[in-house]
Protein backbone atom coordinates (compact mmCIF):
# COMPACT_ATOMS: atom_id res chain seq x y z
CA UNK A 1 0.00 0.00 0.00
CA UNK A 2 2.23 2.89 -1.10
CA UNK A 3 1.71 5.80 -2.39
CA UNK A 4 1.64 5.75 -6.88
CA UNK A 5 4.32 8.21 -6.69
CA UNK A 6 6.58 6.09 -4.83
CA UNK A 7 8.52 3.44 -6.41
CA UNK A 8 8.38 0.21 -4.13
CA UNK A 9 11.82 -1.03 -4.98
CA UNK A 10 13.96 2.41 -3.84
CA UNK A 11 11.33 3.99 -1.04
CA UNK A 12 10.43 1.65 0.97
CA UNK A 13 11.13 3.41 4.06
CA UNK A 14 10.52 6.68 3.37
CA UNK A 15 7.22 6.13 1.26
CA UNK A 16 5.79 3.92 3.65
CA UNK A 17 1.77 4.21 4.09
CA UNK A 18 0.23 6.61 6.18
CA UNK A 19 -1.98 5.45 9.75
CA UNK A 20 -4.25 7.29 8.10
CA UNK A 21 -4.29 5.04 4.70
CA UNK A 22 -4.10 2.10 6.64
CA UNK A 23 -6.95 3.18 8.64
CA UNK A 24 -8.99 3.74 5.68
CA UNK A 25 -8.18 0.55 3.82
CA UNK A 26 -9.28 -1.82 6.66
CA UNK A 27 -12.65 0.11 7.02
CA UNK A 28 -12.98 -0.53 3.39
CA UNK A 29 -12.52 -4.07 3.81
CA UNK A 30 -15.10 -4.03 7.08
CA UNK A 31 -17.66 -2.11 5.35
CA UNK A 32 -17.45 -4.92 2.01
CA UNK A 33 -17.77 -7.59 4.67
CA UNK A 34 -20.70 -5.87 6.57
CA UNK A 35 -21.95 -5.07 2.80
CA UNK A 36 -21.82 -8.85 1.62
CA UNK A 37 -23.50 -9.92 5.00
CA UNK A 38 -26.43 -8.08 4.45
CA UNK A 39 -26.72 -8.41 0.85
CA UNK A 40 -26.08 -12.43 0.26
CA UNK A 41 -28.78 -12.94 2.48
CA UNK A 42 -31.27 -10.39 1.73
CA UNK A 43 -31.11 -10.30 -1.76
CA UNK A 44 -31.87 -14.07 -1.86
CA UNK A 45 -34.83 -13.82 0.58
CA UNK A 46 -36.39 -10.62 -0.90
CA UNK A 47 -35.91 -11.99 -4.45
CA UNK A 48 -37.80 -15.03 -4.03
CA UNK A 49 -40.37 -13.56 -2.09
CA UNK A 50 -41.35 -11.59 -5.22
CA UNK A 51 -43.00 -14.99 -6.45
CA UNK A 52 -46.38 -16.55 -5.36
CA UNK A 53 -45.85 -20.08 -4.10
CA UNK A 54 -49.37 -20.69 -4.41
CA UNK A 55 -49.33 -19.88 -8.10
CA UNK A 56 -48.12 -23.17 -9.54
CA UNK A 57 -46.54 -20.76 -12.55
CA UNK A 58 -44.45 -18.44 -10.18
CA UNK A 59 -43.82 -21.59 -7.76
CA UNK A 60 -42.30 -23.36 -10.53
CA UNK A 61 -39.96 -19.90 -11.18
CA UNK A 62 -39.17 -19.58 -7.97
CA UNK A 63 -37.73 -22.81 -7.76
CA UNK A 64 -35.53 -21.51 -11.14
CA UNK A 65 -34.81 -18.06 -9.54
CA UNK A 66 -32.44 -19.25 -7.08
CA UNK A 67 -31.03 -21.34 -9.85
CA UNK A 68 -30.65 -18.35 -12.34
CA UNK A 69 -29.35 -16.59 -9.25
CA UNK A 70 -26.15 -18.43 -8.89
CA UNK A 71 -25.94 -18.19 -12.60
CA UNK A 72 -25.34 -14.66 -12.50
CA UNK A 73 -22.68 -14.63 -9.84
CA UNK A 74 -20.60 -17.45 -11.17
CA UNK A 75 -20.61 -15.09 -14.33
CA UNK A 76 -19.44 -11.54 -12.39
CA UNK A 77 -17.09 -14.23 -10.13
CA UNK A 78 -15.36 -15.33 -13.28
CA UNK A 79 -15.45 -12.28 -15.12
CA UNK A 80 -13.88 -10.63 -12.10
CA UNK A 81 -11.03 -13.50 -12.13
CA UNK A 82 -10.34 -13.04 -15.78
CA UNK A 83 -10.57 -8.76 -16.33
CA UNK A 84 -10.49 -7.03 -13.25
CA UNK A 85 -7.45 -9.26 -12.27
CA UNK A 86 -5.81 -8.60 -15.08
CA UNK A 87 -6.79 -4.63 -14.86
CA UNK A 88 -5.42 -4.66 -11.22
CA UNK A 89 -1.82 -6.78 -12.69
CA UNK A 90 -1.42 -4.55 -15.47
CA UNK A 91 -3.38 -1.17 -15.62
CA UNK A 92 -4.37 0.18 -12.32
CA UNK A 93 -5.14 -1.25 -8.94
CA UNK A 94 -7.55 2.52 -8.78
CA UNK A 95 -9.36 1.20 -11.84
CA UNK A 96 -9.07 -2.59 -11.10
CA UNK A 97 -11.24 -1.41 -8.04
CA UNK A 98 -13.40 1.65 -10.11
CA UNK A 99 -15.03 -0.72 -12.71
CA UNK A 100 -16.43 -2.62 -9.67
CA UNK A 101 -17.59 0.25 -8.08
CA UNK A 102 -19.15 2.09 -10.79
CA UNK A 103 -21.29 -1.27 -11.59
CA UNK A 104 -22.17 -2.02 -8.07
CA UNK A 105 -23.82 1.81 -8.06
CA UNK A 106 -25.71 1.40 -11.37
CA UNK A 107 -27.05 -2.27 -9.63
CA UNK A 108 -28.28 -0.26 -6.98
CA UNK A 109 -30.13 2.48 -9.67
CA UNK A 110 -31.71 -0.14 -11.02
CA UNK A 111 -32.76 -1.89 -7.96
CA UNK A 112 -34.18 1.43 -6.28
CA UNK A 113 -36.14 1.68 -10.09
CA UNK A 114 -37.86 -1.43 -9.28
CA UNK A 115 -38.80 -0.01 -5.85
CA UNK A 116 -42.94 0.76 -6.59
CA UNK A 117 -43.36 -2.81 -8.34
CA UNK A 118 -41.47 -5.15 -5.50
CA UNK A 119 -44.24 -7.59 -3.37
CA UNK A 120 -43.66 -6.76 0.12
CA UNK A 121 -45.25 -8.91 2.51
CA UNK A 122 -47.72 -7.89 4.85
CA UNK A 123 -47.30 -8.60 8.75
CA UNK A 124 -50.07 -9.99 10.18
CA UNK A 125 -51.56 -7.82 13.00
CA UNK A 126 -51.47 -9.58 16.54
CA UNK A 127 -49.07 -12.36 15.63
CA UNK A 128 -45.80 -12.83 18.01
CA UNK A 129 -42.58 -12.47 17.10
CA UNK A 130 -41.29 -15.62 15.34
CA UNK A 131 -38.70 -16.16 17.78
CA UNK A 132 -41.05 -15.91 20.77
CA UNK A 133 -43.31 -18.38 19.26
CA UNK A 134 -40.57 -21.39 18.64
CA UNK A 135 -39.03 -20.53 22.28
CA UNK A 136 -42.71 -20.93 23.65
CA UNK A 137 -42.92 -23.71 21.75
CA UNK A 138 -39.81 -25.40 22.76
CA UNK A 139 -40.32 -24.38 26.53
CA UNK A 140 -43.84 -25.42 26.79
CA UNK A 141 -42.20 -28.92 25.92
CA UNK A 142 -39.94 -29.39 28.06
CA UNK A 143 -41.75 -27.94 31.18
CA UNK A 144 -43.73 -30.84 30.32
CA UNK A 145 -41.56 -33.41 29.22
CA UNK A 146 -42.67 -35.84 32.35
CA UNK A 147 -46.17 -35.67 30.96
CA UNK A 148 -47.49 -38.38 29.12
CA UNK A 149 -48.09 -38.09 25.72
CA UNK A 150 -51.10 -40.12 25.37
CA UNK A 151 -52.66 -38.13 28.65
CA UNK A 152 -51.23 -34.73 27.47
CA UNK A 153 -53.23 -34.85 23.95
CA UNK A 154 -55.85 -37.14 23.98
CA UNK A 155 -57.02 -36.86 20.45
CA UNK A 156 -53.29 -36.15 18.63
CA UNK A 157 -54.36 -36.61 15.44
CA UNK A 158 -55.81 -33.44 15.09
CA UNK A 159 -51.97 -31.82 15.45
CA UNK A 160 -51.37 -34.13 11.91
CA UNK A 161 -52.05 -32.58 8.53
CA UNK A 162 -53.18 -35.72 5.77
CA UNK A 163 -49.74 -36.57 5.26
CA UNK A 164 -48.03 -36.75 7.96
CA UNK A 165 -46.89 -39.11 10.82
CA UNK A 166 -47.33 -38.74 14.32
CA UNK A 167 -43.99 -40.28 15.37
CA UNK A 168 -41.19 -37.44 14.67
CA UNK A 169 -40.71 -34.96 16.57
CA UNK A 170 -43.71 -36.11 18.64
CA UNK A 171 -42.19 -34.88 22.14
CA UNK A 172 -42.85 -31.37 20.82
CA UNK A 173 -46.66 -32.51 20.77
CA UNK A 174 -46.70 -31.52 24.37
CA UNK A 175 -46.84 -28.10 24.25
CA UNK A 176 -50.59 -28.14 22.29
CA UNK A 177 -52.33 -27.24 25.61
CA UNK A 178 -50.68 -23.73 25.71
CA UNK A 179 -49.66 -23.45 21.85
CA UNK A 180 -51.38 -23.24 18.74
CA UNK A 181 -51.07 -25.69 15.62
CA UNK A 182 -49.18 -23.94 13.82
CA UNK A 183 -46.63 -22.53 16.25
CA UNK A 184 -45.84 -26.31 16.44
CA UNK A 185 -45.67 -27.04 13.74
CA UNK A 186 -43.18 -24.04 13.00
CA UNK A 187 -40.78 -25.90 15.61
CA UNK A 188 -40.77 -28.96 14.18
CA UNK A 189 -39.48 -27.12 10.64
CA UNK A 190 -37.32 -25.16 11.97
CA UNK A 191 -35.83 -28.28 14.02
CA UNK A 192 -36.05 -30.32 11.22
CA UNK A 193 -32.74 -28.66 9.37
CA UNK A 194 -30.82 -29.86 12.18
CA UNK A 195 -30.04 -33.01 10.91
CA UNK A 196 -29.42 -31.47 7.65
CA UNK A 197 -26.88 -28.93 8.80
CA UNK A 198 -25.07 -31.29 10.36
CA UNK A 199 -24.96 -34.21 7.96
CA UNK A 200 -24.25 -31.05 5.54
CA UNK A 201 -20.78 -30.06 7.31
CA UNK A 202 -18.77 -32.23 5.20
CA UNK A 203 -19.48 -31.33 1.87
CA UNK A 204 -19.20 -27.78 3.46
CA UNK A 205 -15.66 -29.28 4.52
CA UNK A 206 -14.79 -30.53 0.68
CA UNK A 207 -15.74 -26.85 -0.76
CA UNK A 208 -13.29 -25.45 1.11
CA UNK A 209 -10.26 -27.67 -0.54
CA UNK A 210 -11.21 -26.18 -3.85
CA UNK A 211 -9.36 -22.65 -3.48
CA UNK A 212 -6.78 -24.19 -1.02
CA UNK A 213 -5.10 -27.46 -1.36
CA UNK A 214 -6.48 -27.85 -4.82
CA UNK A 215 -4.57 -24.92 -5.50
CA UNK A 216 -1.43 -26.09 -4.29
CA UNK A 217 -1.78 -29.23 -5.86
CA UNK A 218 -1.88 -27.80 -9.21
CA UNK A 219 1.03 -25.36 -8.19
CA UNK A 220 3.53 -28.64 -8.68
CA UNK A 221 2.21 -29.57 -12.15
CA UNK A 222 3.18 -28.41 -15.53
CA UNK A 223 1.35 -25.34 -16.21
CA UNK A 224 2.73 -24.33 -19.30
CA UNK A 225 0.11 -23.90 -22.44
CA UNK A 226 3.05 -22.64 -24.99
CA UNK A 227 6.40 -21.66 -24.20
CA UNK A 228 6.79 -18.42 -22.41
CA UNK A 229 2.32 -18.77 -21.07
CA UNK A 230 2.16 -20.63 -17.30
CA UNK A 231 -1.19 -21.10 -16.32
CA UNK A 232 -1.45 -19.80 -12.34
CA UNK A 233 -2.67 -22.41 -10.57
CA UNK A 234 -4.86 -20.18 -8.66
CA UNK A 235 -6.68 -19.27 -12.10
CA UNK A 236 -8.23 -23.25 -11.93
CA UNK A 237 -11.34 -22.18 -9.67
CA UNK A 238 -12.25 -20.76 -12.94
CA UNK A 239 -12.70 -23.84 -14.22
CA UNK A 240 -15.54 -24.86 -11.23
CA UNK A 241 -17.59 -21.32 -12.14
CA UNK A 242 -17.49 -22.59 -15.91
CA UNK A 243 -19.17 -25.56 -14.88
CA UNK A 244 -21.36 -24.02 -12.94
CA UNK A 245 -22.25 -21.70 -15.77
CA UNK A 246 -22.70 -24.40 -17.93
CA UNK A 247 -24.32 -26.56 -15.73
CA UNK A 248 -27.31 -24.36 -14.23
CA UNK A 249 -28.69 -23.95 -18.05
CA UNK A 250 -28.89 -27.89 -18.72
CA UNK A 251 -30.20 -28.62 -15.47
CA UNK A 252 -33.36 -25.59 -15.42
CA UNK A 253 -33.59 -26.02 -18.63
CA UNK A 254 -33.20 -30.15 -19.50
CA UNK A 255 -33.23 -32.02 -16.43
CA UNK A 256 -35.71 -29.90 -14.52
CA UNK A 257 -38.54 -29.71 -17.57
CA UNK A 258 -38.28 -33.75 -17.63
CA UNK A 259 -38.39 -34.64 -14.22
CA UNK A 260 -41.37 -32.05 -13.87
CA UNK A 261 -43.39 -34.07 -16.32
CA UNK A 262 -42.73 -37.16 -14.39
CA UNK A 263 -42.97 -35.96 -10.77
CA UNK A 264 -45.56 -33.52 -11.01
CA UNK A 265 -43.38 -31.44 -8.58
CA UNK A 266 -42.61 -27.89 -9.86
CA UNK A 267 -38.93 -28.40 -8.81
CA UNK A 268 -38.67 -31.43 -10.81
CA UNK A 269 -36.50 -33.21 -8.09
CA UNK A 270 -37.41 -32.57 -4.10
CA UNK A 271 -35.12 -30.48 -2.72
CA UNK A 272 -33.76 -33.74 -0.39
CA UNK A 273 -33.29 -35.40 -4.13
CA UNK A 274 -31.01 -32.41 -4.96
CA UNK A 275 -28.99 -31.80 -2.00
CA UNK A 276 -28.41 -35.58 -1.81
CA UNK A 277 -27.13 -35.83 -5.56
CA UNK A 278 -24.96 -32.75 -5.22
CA UNK A 279 -23.34 -34.48 -1.66
CA UNK A 280 -22.85 -37.35 -3.82
CA UNK A 281 -21.22 -35.76 -6.41
CA UNK A 282 -18.86 -33.94 -3.71
CA UNK A 283 -17.69 -37.17 -2.52
CA UNK A 284 -16.85 -38.52 -6.00
CA UNK A 285 -15.16 -35.33 -6.69
CA UNK A 286 -12.94 -35.87 -3.63
CA UNK A 287 -12.32 -39.76 -4.79
CA UNK A 288 -10.99 -38.61 -8.44
CA UNK A 289 -8.72 -35.90 -6.60
CA UNK A 290 -7.21 -38.96 -4.69
CA UNK A 291 -6.69 -40.99 -7.55
CA UNK A 292 -4.80 -38.03 -9.72
CA UNK A 293 -2.94 -37.59 -6.76
CA UNK A 294 -2.00 -40.77 -6.30
CA UNK A 295 -0.67 -40.59 -9.94
CA UNK A 296 0.74 -37.23 -9.22
CA UNK A 297 2.96 -38.54 -6.65
CA UNK A 298 4.21 -41.27 -8.76
CA UNK A 299 5.24 -39.40 -11.47
CA UNK A 300 6.88 -37.27 -9.22
CA UNK A 301 8.86 -40.00 -7.41
CA UNK A 302 9.78 -41.33 -10.93
CA UNK A 303 11.11 -38.17 -12.09
CA UNK A 304 8.06 -37.28 -14.72
CA UNK A 305 5.97 -35.02 -15.22
CA UNK A 306 2.20 -34.12 -14.99
CA UNK A 307 -0.22 -31.53 -16.76
CA UNK A 308 -2.05 -29.44 -14.76
CA UNK A 309 -5.20 -30.26 -16.83
CA UNK A 310 -5.45 -33.68 -14.90
CA UNK A 311 -7.47 -31.69 -12.53
CA UNK A 312 -9.95 -30.16 -14.32
CA UNK A 313 -12.68 -33.28 -14.01
CA UNK A 314 -12.04 -32.89 -10.09
CA UNK A 315 -12.83 -29.23 -10.38
CA UNK A 316 -15.85 -30.04 -13.61
CA UNK A 317 -17.49 -32.73 -10.90
CA UNK A 318 -17.19 -30.20 -7.72
CA UNK A 319 -18.92 -27.81 -10.01
CA UNK A 320 -22.02 -29.92 -10.65
CA UNK A 321 -22.02 -30.79 -6.98
CA UNK A 322 -22.52 -27.03 -6.22
CA UNK A 323 -25.15 -26.91 -8.68
CA UNK A 324 -26.94 -29.32 -7.03
CA UNK A 325 -25.92 -28.82 -3.38
CA UNK A 326 -25.66 -25.42 -2.64
CA UNK A 327 -28.58 -24.19 -4.37
CA UNK A 328 -30.80 -26.96 -2.87
CA UNK A 329 -29.91 -25.54 0.34
CA UNK A 330 -30.72 -22.24 -0.27
CA UNK A 331 -34.02 -23.22 -1.57
CA UNK A 332 -34.32 -25.83 1.79
CA UNK A 333 -33.45 -23.16 4.23
CA UNK A 334 -35.64 -20.31 2.51
CA UNK A 335 -38.55 -22.58 2.45
CA UNK A 336 -38.63 -24.53 5.61
CA UNK A 337 -38.54 -21.60 7.83
CA UNK A 338 -41.22 -19.18 9.24
CA UNK A 339 -41.83 -16.18 6.81
CA UNK A 340 -40.63 -13.75 9.34
CA UNK A 341 -37.16 -15.79 9.81
CA UNK A 342 -36.12 -16.64 6.18
CA UNK A 343 -33.16 -14.22 6.36
CA UNK A 344 -32.13 -15.88 9.09
CA UNK A 345 -32.45 -19.59 7.71
CA UNK A 346 -30.46 -18.33 4.77
CA UNK A 347 -27.98 -17.03 7.53
CA UNK A 348 -28.35 -20.79 8.88
CA UNK A 349 -27.25 -22.25 5.23
CA UNK A 350 -24.25 -19.90 4.98
CA UNK A 351 -23.10 -20.49 8.66
CA UNK A 352 -22.72 -24.56 7.37
CA UNK A 353 -19.53 -23.15 4.55
CA UNK A 354 -17.77 -21.16 8.29
CA UNK A 355 -18.18 -24.12 10.18
CA UNK A 356 -17.19 -26.44 6.76
CA UNK A 357 -13.83 -24.31 7.19
CA UNK A 358 -13.31 -24.00 10.56
CA UNK A 359 -13.37 -27.76 10.38
CA UNK A 360 -11.31 -28.31 7.67
CA UNK A 361 -8.80 -26.01 9.53
CA UNK A 362 -8.85 -28.16 12.37
CA UNK A 363 -8.55 -31.39 10.42
CA UNK A 364 -5.83 -30.26 8.73
CA UNK A 365 -3.76 -29.27 12.18
CA UNK A 366 -4.81 -32.42 13.97
CA UNK A 367 -4.03 -34.17 11.12
CA UNK A 368 -0.19 -33.15 10.27
CA UNK A 369 0.37 -32.74 14.36
CA UNK A 370 -0.19 -36.68 14.42
CA UNK A 371 1.15 -37.72 11.13
CA UNK A 372 4.75 -35.52 11.52
CA UNK A 373 5.40 -37.49 14.61
CA UNK A 374 8.40 -39.97 15.50
CA UNK A 375 10.04 -38.22 12.38
CA UNK A 376 7.32 -39.05 9.86
CA UNK A 377 6.81 -37.07 6.30
CA UNK A 378 3.74 -35.46 7.35
CA UNK A 379 -0.14 -35.61 4.91
CA UNK A 380 0.81 -32.09 4.59
CA UNK A 381 4.39 -31.43 4.03
CA UNK A 382 5.58 -28.54 2.62
CA UNK A 383 7.02 -30.55 -0.50
CA UNK A 384 3.51 -32.53 -1.68
CA UNK A 385 5.75 -35.21 -3.63
CA UNK A 386 6.53 -36.08 0.04
CA UNK A 387 3.35 -35.63 1.70
CA UNK A 388 0.28 -37.60 1.33
CA UNK A 389 -2.67 -35.19 0.61
CA UNK A 390 -4.44 -38.10 -1.61
CA UNK A 391 -5.12 -39.74 2.05
CA UNK A 392 -6.36 -37.00 3.11
CA UNK A 393 -8.90 -36.82 -0.21
CA UNK A 394 -9.63 -40.73 0.53
CA UNK A 395 -10.59 -39.91 4.06
CA UNK A 396 -13.30 -37.01 2.97
CA UNK A 397 -14.30 -39.21 0.18
CA UNK A 398 -15.24 -41.94 2.86
CA UNK A 399 -16.72 -39.07 5.37
CA UNK A 400 -19.04 -37.85 2.40
CA UNK A 401 -19.77 -41.30 1.58
CA UNK A 402 -20.66 -41.85 5.27
CA UNK A 403 -22.67 -38.18 5.68
CA UNK A 404 -24.46 -38.96 2.81
CA UNK A 405 -25.80 -42.07 4.13
CA UNK A 406 -26.53 -39.99 7.27
CA UNK A 407 -28.57 -37.45 5.02
CA UNK A 408 -30.61 -40.09 3.46
CA UNK A 409 -31.30 -41.45 6.86
CA UNK A 410 -32.39 -38.95 8.72
CA UNK A 411 -36.00 -37.91 6.55
CA UNK A 412 -36.60 -41.14 7.92
CA UNK A 413 -37.29 -39.51 11.58
CA UNK A 414 -39.24 -36.34 10.25
CA UNK A 415 -42.63 -37.55 8.44
CA UNK A 416 -43.88 -40.14 6.03
CA UNK A 417 -43.74 -37.78 3.09
CA UNK A 418 -39.87 -37.55 3.74
CA UNK A 419 -39.92 -41.15 4.14
CA UNK A 420 -40.73 -41.32 0.49
CA UNK A 421 -38.50 -39.13 -0.59
CA UNK A 422 -35.48 -40.64 1.09
CA UNK A 423 -36.70 -44.11 -0.79
CA UNK A 424 -36.56 -42.32 -3.83
CA UNK A 425 -32.97 -40.61 -3.09
CA UNK A 426 -31.57 -44.46 -2.02
CA UNK A 427 -32.40 -45.76 -5.18
CA UNK A 428 -30.85 -42.82 -7.10
CA UNK A 429 -27.51 -43.19 -5.12
CA UNK A 430 -27.42 -47.37 -5.86
CA UNK A 431 -27.93 -45.69 -9.43
CA UNK A 432 -25.22 -43.59 -8.96
CA UNK A 433 -22.61 -46.10 -7.40
CA UNK A 434 -23.31 -48.83 -10.26
CA UNK A 435 -21.60 -45.64 -12.47
CA UNK A 436 -18.72 -44.71 -10.21
CA UNK A 437 -18.04 -48.05 -9.88
CA UNK A 438 -17.80 -49.05 -13.74
CA UNK A 439 -15.92 -45.61 -14.11
CA UNK A 440 -13.10 -46.58 -11.34
CA UNK A 441 -12.90 -50.02 -13.02
CA UNK A 442 -12.19 -48.18 -15.91
CA UNK A 443 -9.27 -45.67 -14.55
Amino acid sequence: MLPSHCNGLNHHVSCASSQFQVTLFFISLYLVAIGQGGFNLCLKVFGADQFDGNDQKEAEAKSSFFNWLMFGSCVSILLTRLVSSYIQENLSWSLGFGIPGVFMLLALFLFLLGTTSYRFSAEERGKKNPFARIGRVFLEAVKRRRQDLDIAIPNETLLLLPHQSSMPLRFLDRAANTCELDEIQEAKAVLRLVPIWITCLVYAIVYSQSPTLFTKQGATMDRSISPGLVVPAATLQCVTSISIIVFIPLYDCLLVPTARSLTQNPSGITMLQRIGTGMFFSSFAMVVAALVETKRIQNARDDLTMSVWWLVPQYVIYGAADVFTMIGLQELFYEQVPSELRSVGMALNLSIYAAGIFLSSFMISVIDRVTSQSGQTSWFDNDLNQAHLDYFYWLLACLGFISLVSFLWSPNRMSTTDQTLSKQSSLLLCQLNYAIFHFLNGF
